[in-house]
């Protein structure tokens, strides 16, 4: 008892002016007679490592060092996989302007609302529904809330028990890996794509392939016969910038069909489109239930609001249930019941409309000053739009020099998934508000002519 007190204060499990239990409890707890316990804690108050206070109890007194880790030596390894696969995006700690894709702007979320109905849903008579605490599916109430929503705002086809509530887009595509695909089968995404799902699909033993992407999105000619699935971002390509053109997605249906496969459609910010026409999903035009359509509420809400949804057609729903349960079956039931609610009482609808109106003012005004000095790809929706540069320029170089200079942004060759991507910068401006814009591109624009 003694060397486990000691070693716990040393290595700083136990830090200064930490209570240690009485001894009475501590001896309850360890089946020991309380004078064994009393004997330790003596020896180490006249070692001074414990203090006690007549009436207060027994407490650290000395400082330790950080809490050790695990031992250094193991001969444990991870998967060869592993080695190859890198954490993205790279931190980028300081950063004066943060121009990074997919940020978007805390600063109008109605915390004040968010707040009301968090306190509320916390309330012993909050969450109504007890027995959907054991429902992998999630919430029966945000279920709900989501199948309107998306069938209101993005014309998909859903009901309650087509939707299932996840952690975002990575365990939506995580739970179609479980569920559909075996080691080995051969995925194709875009090329420039989303890298945290390339990094999922490697890591799960999937051969991706990267298929190219030009002005009408996905080359639906260039796909790979023996692909089993493929990743798409339609509405709004990502990184580009560019929606999927009508025939193109039929194409892709036909693909789809006549290939057996399965179509993973990732709607991760359609809600901010700012001209042209709506742009209809996949899922709302699939006649064959072969599109599972992922999106989350990260861009919309908060980003720490780990929430998001998988729709999938009633052939999937046991199975992606039971994958649920067997990866992560509890979820974080007091934040689905407050988002369902957000969304019950037109706040999510009505914040999405006052979003839409700042982001669009920074978009027009990114579009405008990269304009001078790059090649905007044309995009009407979302918080980021992408500007090419002259062929041969080191866009990694130019993104190194730029965080040098205070601007977090990525390079569009960080995106690249089989061949090099042409080189560019994707421009986020969710996280930037519009007065900092200006500055910002002015600065960018001396680090791209080497001038700061």
């Amino acid at each position: 008892m003694y060397r486990q007190l000691r070693d716990a204060i040393l290595d700083g499990r136990l830090r200064a002016t930490e209570p240690v239990p009485p001894t009475r409890e501590l001896a309850r707890r360890l089946a020991v007679s309380r004078n064994t316990v009393a004997v330790a804690y003596d020896r180490l108050a006249a070692e001074g490592f414990l203090r006690s206070r007549v009436g207060a109890g027994t407490f650290v007194q000395a400082a330790g060092a950080a809490p050790r880790g695990a031992p250094a030596a193991s001969p444990l390894r991870p998967r060869r996989v592993w080695d190859d696969l890198a954490v993205w995006p790279r931190p980028m700690p300081g950063i004066r302007w943060d121009l990074r894709a997919g940020v978007p702007d805390v600063r109008l979320f109605p915390f004040e609302a968010w707040r009301r109905i968090t306190a509320g849903v916390l309330r012993p008579s909050g969450l109504r529904d007890a027995a959907s605490a054991g429902d992998p599916a999630g919430l029966a109430d945000l279920r709900e809330a989501i199948a309107r929503h998306v069938g209101v705002s993005r014309s998909v086809r859903a009901g309650a028990a087509d939707v299932l509530v996840t952690s975002g887009t990575q365990q939506a595509i995580d739970l179609v890996v479980r569920v559909l695909l075996e080691p080995g089968d051969v995925v194709a995404v875009e090329d420039p794509g989303y890298q945290p799902v390339v990094t999922l699909l490697r890591a799960a033993g999937l051969r991706v392939v990267g298929v190219p992407v030009d002005a009408e999105g996905l080359r639906v000619d260039e796909l790979p016969g023996a692909a089993r699935a493929v990743y798409v971002t339609p509405s709004h390509q990502f990184p580009l910038g560019m929606p999927m053109s009508l025939p193109r997605r039929r194409a892709l249906l036909a693909w789809a069909r006549r290939r057996d496969a399965v179509i993973v459609e990732d709607d991760y910010d359609t809600e901010f489109r700012y001209g042209g026409r709506p742009i209809e999903p996949l899922q709302s035009i699939d006649e064959d239930g072969r599109v599972l359509y992922t999106g989350t509420f990260s861009k919309v809400m908060r980003p720490v609001l780990r929430l998001g949804f998988l729709v999938a057609p009633p052939s999937l729903h046991r199975a992606l249930r039971l994958a649920r349960y067997a990866s992560s079956w509890h979820a974080e039931l007091p934040a689905q019941a407050a988002l369902a609610r957000f969304i019950d009482e037109g706040l999510l609808a009505r914040h999405v409309r006052r979003s839409r109106r700042a982001y669009q003012a920074r978009h027009e005004r990114v579009a405008e000053l990269a304009g001078r000095w790059s090649r905007p790809v044309p995009a009407e929706a979302g918080l980021h739009l992408s500007a090419a540069l002259p062929a041969g320029t080191d866009d990694a170089a130019v993104a190194r020099r730029a965080l040098d200079a205070g601007i977090g942004l990525f390079a569009l060759s960080e995106f690249a998934v089989t061949g090099p991507a042409a080189p560019g910068l994707v421009l986020g401006y969710g996280a930037v508000d519009e007065a900092a814009i200006d500055a910002a591109l002015a600065r960018l624009e001396r680090v791209i002519a080497g001038r700061a």
